[in-house]
């Protein structure tokens, strides 16, 4: 299920991690709400943030070292019989990968050349997690950013609370400086995780792929149908259903046989 830790990314791992838990103590060593709360021996509010921060480390490498859906075989675990079901001639041909050489690359699977790997459903390679987000971890990538967006959301209200007035801008620098610092970094990674929690759900909500989305025009599944038709998409509510509740992989030429015939 997991890789190998020690690969190429695990100095960005490490330095997520720092990062994370320096803005933390840090927050914790100004006189902030979260200060004032444990000196005063208000311990709720302090432990249940730092119970989040550590939720968010923890997905964070889940996401991280997860199998995103390599396609490692030409076999495709439980579709054989139902594709063999699916008249073929609607449906345009399987790809042949040259790169993993896989001489039928499943629909909806892109060959990811910083993972070496062919990848099912596959939606990006996000360079963070030095990972991709496929069908596999797509689902615990959301989950980790609206953890971390709520944890992020927190700490700005956390370090907006430890400002204090001072004689002059230099003093106030001096003694706000790193608090500052830790305010300015929340509040880019709060801007970057509302913007691509926003997009993911948009993309789940019409069942479609950042890659998808991005690159339709050079997709072969993709290229007799308008910007706005999709051969995959069954209603938001459905397609939020199959996201989060179906734990299952999905025979996609199954679905794209079902909206080609609906399209035509």
């Amino acid at each position: 299920m997991f890789k190998n830790v020690f690969r190429s990314g695990f100095l960005i791992r490490t330095a997520h991690v720092l990062l994370t838990w320096v803005i933390t103590l840090i927050l914790f060593l100004h006189d902030t709400d979260l200060r004032r709360q444990r000196e005063n021996g208000e311990l709720m509010q302090p432990v249940v943030f730092s119970l989040l921060v550590l939720l968010s480390v923890m997905l964070y490498f889940t996401v991280s070292l997860m199998d995103p859906g390599f396609v490692l075989s030409d076999s495709v675990k439980g579709s054989g019989e139902e594709l063999e079901m699916i008249p073929q001639n609607p449906i345009p041909r399987l790809r042949r990968c040259g790169y993993c050489l896989l001489q039928q690359q499943p629909m909806r699977a892109k060959h990811c050349q910083a993972c070496k790997h062919c990848v099912r459903r596959f939606d990006h390679h996000c360079p963070w997690i030095e990972n991709c987000v496929g069908e596999r971890n797509h689902r615990c990538f959301i989950i980790y950013l609206a953890v971390q967006l709520l944890a992020l959301l927190w700490a700005l209200q956390i370090a907006w609370s430890g400002f204090h007035s001072s004689g002059t801008w230099k003093l106030w620098l001096i003694v706000n400086g790193f608090l500052l610092a830790a305010l300015c970094v929340v509040g880019v990674l709060s801007l970057v995780v509302v913007l691509l929690l926003g997009c993911h759900l948009y993309l789940i909500s019409i069942n479609s792929t950042t890659w998808e989305f991005m690159s339709r025009h050079r997709i072969t599944y993709l290229k007799s149908y308008s910007d706005e038709e999709n051969p995959f998409d069954r209603g938001i509510l459905c397609n939020l259903w199959d996201f989060f509740c179906m734990c299952r992989t999905v025979v996609w030429e199954q679905v794209y046989y079902r909206g080609s015939h609906n399209h035509i």
